[in-house]
């Protein structure tokens, strides 16, 4: 089992932000959360593991992911091999305050896009090889910049990021606490209610009533406004509660599953490995474990 780790960062409440630069052949850091944002860069890292929230994945050879405040983190060796003589990874990681950005600031409309960005960093965000390859350069020289040419290429950097074409959350929406804003009542009112009901039977008749619409025209409007459709966005909502309690307590597969609203274990464990790229007994022992700190 994986201990999850608060780090306390070198960051001070006087910085901006940091950032480390470094190469290494394998990674040896525990699961971990702070209460700063992380955009971390990895480089020739084929067959590293990562674990963001309740996501679990083994990353390619370019890797981008900015990572919200308190949500669990860390990236493992796993299968990744390194042999003498072959270039070892190269790793860059950008940790800043989340004042960095005054809410007040982040309201104007020039500021749209970063606002969401930021928003969905709480779940974590994957970028697309794409997005690094174009903003690799500008990764690898922010380490020289300093002063306020370094904050201001910083936000340069975040705003393209929060701009980019195939952008991934990865976490479930109920692992963590912040919830995505689809600037849509209808959708709000739903959400909301599936985050009040999830462990009940929810039909789709049911939510088109609560949104006002019919059956069609609501199931047209979720997908048009959150990429999911009605099951999809029910079930992540679902996941992301039975995530929480196979980290946190020692509930049975079949407990967890029924208490969030998955009447069938078959169907939970199909649904729960196609989310998360392993079944529920994995997740709990690749990741529950002790919460200590350093």
């Amino acid at each position: 089992m994986s201990e999850v780790y608060h780090e306390i960062t070198p960051l001070t409440q006087y910085d901006c932000f940091t950032i480390f630069s470094r190469k290494k052949t394998f990674f040896d850091f525990p699961l971990h959360y702070h209460p700063e944002f992380e955009l971390n860069l990895i480089v020739g890292g084929k067959g590293v593991k990562r674990i963001v929230g309740d996501h679990t994945e083994v990353i390619d050879n370019l890797e981008l992911v900015l990572v919200g405040n308190q949500l669990p983190h860390g990236w493992f060796t796993h299968q990744y091999e390194w042999h003498e003589g072959e270039p070892e990874i190269y790793e860059i990681t950008i940790q800043f305050h989340r004042d960095l950005f005054d809410e007040k600031f982040l309201k104007r409309n020039q500021l749209y896009f970063l606002r969401m960005l930021m928003e969905r960093a709480a779940r974590g965000v994957s970028f697309s090889k794409e997005t690094i390859e174009r903003l690799l350069p500008r990764l690898q020289q922010l380490p020289e910049k300093s002063g306020f040419d370094s904050v201001l290429e910083l936000i340069s950097i975040l705003h393209d990021l929060s701009i980019s074409r195939n952008m991934r959350m990865l976490s479930n929406s109920t692992f963590t606490d912040n919830a995505i804003n689809y600037n849509s009542r209808r959708i709000e009112k739903v959400f909301s209610y599936l985050r009040d009901h999830y462990e009940k039977d929810i039909s789709l008749e049911e939510v088109s009533k609560l949104a006002g619409m019919t059956e069609v025209s609501f199931s047209r409007f979720i997908k048009k406004r959150t990429g999911k459709t009605f099951i999809e966005s029910l079930n992540e909502i679902r996941l992301g509660h039975a995530s929480r309690l196979l980290i946190d307590t020692t509930e049975t597969i079949a407990e967890v599953a029924y208490k969030c609203g998955f009447n069938n274990l078959s169907y939970f464990n199909r649904v729960f490995k196609s989310k998360n790229g392993c079944t529920p007994r994995e997740f709990r022992d690749n990741y529950a474990g002790t919460r200590t700190f350093i």
